[in-house]
């Protein structure tokens, strides 16, 4: 299985990248304190993991605590030793994108953005309002994750685009 894992973290200086070797990891708990050694003293750690082009999980730490996951596809934590242990402690399946786009209908302030009725055999799990406050809300981060022919890396860039750290993933994917 490949798969590539970067960092990035925003601190006081703004956002930096690091690539992280997830090989030997025995838990969640190791993945989670390889993305505090990035940064332990950053604002927000992002952790992307895409797995064979098909797979991307979403890990975030505030101030390097209460770790928040999320899943592409809940096949990845069936399918693999390593999706298992990213999406294993998973219980709560992500809401389903009709259930966001009502919630978000229901705020009246923004012009809302336009939808693509876009279906999808992908099954999201954990926690897709992980990079809302980061500009990114679960209705479009699960859109994302359900555009037929939309790779991994594809949804990480448009991420980091939207969040303002696409210059920091490039440059670790060039090197």
């Amino acid at each position: 299985m490949s798969y590539f894992a970067a960092a990035v973290v925003r601190g006081p200086k703004g956002w930096s990248s690091a690539e992280v070797d997830l090989s030997g990891v025995a838990d969640i708990e190791e993945v989670a304190d390889r993305l505090r050694d990035v940064d332990n003293d950053a604002e927000v750690s992002l952790m992307f993991v895409e797995s064979d082009d098909a797979y991307l999980v979403i890990l975030r730490l505030d101030e390097g605590e209460d770790l928040r996951v999320f899943g592409s596809d809940k096949v990845f934590g069936q399918e693999s030793r390593l999706g298992a242990l990213l999406l294993g402690d998973i219980e709560e399946p992500v809401l389903e994108i009709e259930d966001v786009t009502a919630e978000d209908e229901a705020e009246p302030e923004e012009e809302p953005e336009p939808r693509s009725a876009v279906e999808s055999d992908a099954d999201p799990v954990g926690d897709a309002d992980l990079l809302a406050d980061l500009g990114v809300p679960a209705h479009h981060l699960l859109e994302l994750c359900a555009h037929e022919g939309m790779m991994p890396a594809d949804i990480t860039a448009e991420l980091c685009t939207m969040m303002g750290c696409a210059d920091e993933i490039e440059e670790l994917r060039e090197a």
